[in-house]
């Protein structure tokens, strides 16, 4: 579990408690404060509520007011089972041909992956069209939950033609799949991609510890090899409050 937060000293020492200015907006400027000087490093779990306001002698609502105030600036994130968290900085990907656990590692991050399904199954129609195989034709599915410093930032669909299907489980938590294809011989030149947003659809909330509805961004990507074949077809939404996409544009 993450450690709790060390207040900086006399971060809440000179309150004022009779001014016009609410504890609530003086607590969460100082909180603010403190965790984008560094004060309060990324991770860091806050003490709960009742623990917090009894510490500066605050009623409960001021208290989550103040922490709300955060949350909704993305320097907080309410996490179930663990608390309140300060949020990792958020990762910007330049838009090139590389895999997100690569571009974590590029940005000093530490890049985590739970794999959620891995399966062998008939392309259904667009799958079929996207990989350029005969529907129903046997693929092999992934799906995985990408984290960042221990928080959630991603959830990676994959399909792959047959031929990749004893790409294994653990392997794919060991590194990413650009990184295992190109273990394989398999030369990544060019990619079609397309990039939206939508809501959270099922349990895509849940696993990227949003409101269950809440909006993401999402990313397509058709990916080929020097030979122009397709060697993967991949559907994955992003927290947008952890993830950004970065692009250079060139006059003509």
């Amino acid at each position: 579990m993450a450690d709790e937060a060390v207040w900086p000293d006399g971060l809440f020492a000179d309150l004022d408690r009779t001014g016009p200015v609410p504890l609530y907006f003086q607590v969460s400027s100082r909180l603010e404060e403190a965790i984008r000087s560094g004060g309060i490093p990324p991770g860091a779990r806050l003490e709960n509520e009742i623990a917090f306001g009894h510490r500066l002698k605050l009623s409960r609502p001021t208290v989550r007011r103040a922490i709300q105030e955060l949350v909704d600036k993305g320097l907080l994130v309410r996490r179930r089972g663990i608390g309140t968290q300060v949020v990792q900085g958020p990762v910007t990907r330049p838009v090139e041909l590389t895999s997100l656990y690569e571009d974590l590692q590029n940005a000093q991050h530490e890049p985590g992956t739970r794999v959620l399904t891995h399966e062998k199954r008939a392309a259904d129609e667009q799958v079929a069209q996207n990989l350029g195989v005969p529907p129903g034709s046997d693929i092999l599915y992934i799906r995985r939950q990408r984290s960042t410093d221990g928080v959630p930032v991603a959830i990676l669909e994959n399909f792959l033609p047959d031929e990749f299907s004893d790409i294994t489980p653990e392997q794919l938590q060991e590194q990413g799949l650009y990184q295992t294809l190109r273990g394989r011989g398999v030369t990544i030149r060019i990619a079609n991609q397309r990039i939206g947003a939508r809501r959270a659809r099922d349990d895509e909330g849940e696993l990227l510890g949003i409101d269950h509805d809440g909006p993401v961004l999402t990313m397509e990507r058709i990916a080929f090899d020097d030979s122009g074949r397709v060697i993967e077809y991949g559907q994955h939404c992003y927290r947008p409050d952890m993830y950004s996409f970065e692009t250079t544009l060139v006059a003509k």
